[in-house]
Parts: structure tokens; C-alpha cells; sequence
């Protein structure tokens, strides 16, 4: 009984969720021969505020990727 855990900064389509899901269930299913009603995929969407990259949270990183690429 595989469980996926997928934690993403928020902004992310449903669409694109159901997708990731799909894809996942289909890998694990292709790679390691799991049942696909018995694999269970979980997205958590994380505030950018409250995740953390190169030492500082991810708003302030993008906010200075996106400074830098001027």
C-alpha cells in the first residue's frame, strides 16, 4: 500500500493536481507493479511564507530570483 506525499508552495491547478495524482499512481503502478486502488497520493500546498529555501522563505526567494534575472 504505497503513500505519496507531494508538499507544494500554493498556486497549483487543480488540473495540474489531478495530474500529479494520476502520474504518480501510474508510475508507481509501471515501476513497482502497486495497485493502483491501493496507492494513495496526498498533496499538501504549503504558504510560500512558511517554506523555507537557501535560508530565507520562499517569498522572499522569489522575490529575489526574480530581481536578479533583470
Amino acid at each position: 500500500m504505497p503513500y505519496v506525499n507531494i508538499k507544494l508552495t500554493s498556486g497549483v491547478t487543480q488540473e495540474q493536481k489531478d495530474t500529479l495524482i494520476a502520474g504518480v499512481t501510474d508510475l508507481l503502478a509501471k515501476t513497482l507493479n502497486k495497485d493502483p486502488e491501493k496507492t494513495f497520493v496526498v498533496i499538501d500546498e504549503v504558504q510560500p511564507g512558511d517554506w523555507g529555501v537557501a535560508g530565507v522563505n520562499t517569498t522572499v526567494y522569489r522575490r529575489r530570483k526574480k530581481a536578479a534575472a533583470k
